[in-house]
């Protein structure tokens, strides 16, 4: 494959029924903040697999999974369906290398999700503050502004300005020419640790929209280790500025990067 190349690979040549499902995308990222909430809704619901998407974009390297085998990088969609609400899931292990890459992935993407007649197109990212906060918050932006009107009802702190970068934002911003709602949810993060937190932040807000509920026992679990390891970074960071460990230190006010992706 050249590095503009993109191949299908389908589980079956048989396609399932999905009534305008919603796509939720976990790229990899920033504390991979929304590829362990998309991985986490994949197990838990569980979904289904649909196609592996291989590009020559994709770092030069293959992935050892759990059974001892080897695999090219790839990103891979899902799909659920129930009574009320079907879903196209898309996780992956990398993130194109270069921007015309990074198109041509997304237009493919959203062509798959369209001949399944989806109309709304959800990115799950991170939000980078550069520090360690107690309690996440989730961010968002809409491609529309009715959409952006419903955040507050469900504790979305609004974006005004910044930039997405990479996948998360070109998924939405295509998706609006394609004539479907694209949304970002974006969990307050770091950018230092994977930051279970945010994801668990981030995936109950999507939960909260789309109107379904998962066992989050499982990531619950990593948010803990989270906590516990942004707290082992946070004692040894006191006793190297030569201060004392304590207790209920107080967290540093987040500072606006600029940068979200």
């Amino acid at each position: 494959m050249s590095g503009r190349d993109i191949k299908f690979v389908y589980s079956s040549t048989d396609r399932p029924k999905l009534k305008s499902p919603h796509l939720v995308c976990g790229f990899p990222g920033s504390g991979y903040v929304g590829k362990l909430a998309v991985d986490h809704l994949i197990d838990e619901l569980p979904a289904k697999h649909l196609v592996d998407i291989y590009s020559g974009s994709f770092p030069p390297q293959v992935m050892i999974k759990n059974d001892g085998t080897a695999d090219l990088m790839k990103n891979s969609i899902f799909w659920w369906q129930s009574a009320g609400v079907d879903l196209l899931l898309l996780t992956g292990d990398s993130q194109p290398a270069n921007p015309d890459s990074e198109y041509a992935l997304a237009e493919e993407v959203l062509g798959i999700a369209e001949q399944f007649g989806t109309h709304q197109v959800f990115t799950l990212a991170a939000y980078i503050t550069g520090v360690f906060v107690e309690k996440p918050k989730v961010f968002g932006t809409a491609t529309d502004t009715e959409t952006v009107k419903e955040f507050v009802s469900h504790n979305i702190s609004m974006m005004d300005s910044g930039s997405i970068t990479g996948m998360n934002g070109l998924v939405i911003g295509i998706a609006k020419l394609r004539n479907m709602k694209g949304i970002c949810l974006l969990g307050e993060t770091s950018g230092y640790v994977v930051d279970a937190k945010a994801s668990k932040a981030v995936l109950e807000t999507l939960l909260g929209i789309i109107g379904i509920k998962v066992d989050m026992t499982n990531l619950e679990k990593r948010a803990k280790d989270t906590e516990t390891l942004i707290h082992t970074i946070e004692q040894q960071m006191l006793a190297g500025k030569g201060g004392k460990p304590l207790e209920g230190q107080p967290l540093q006010k987040p500072r606006d990067t600029g940068y979200i992706s």
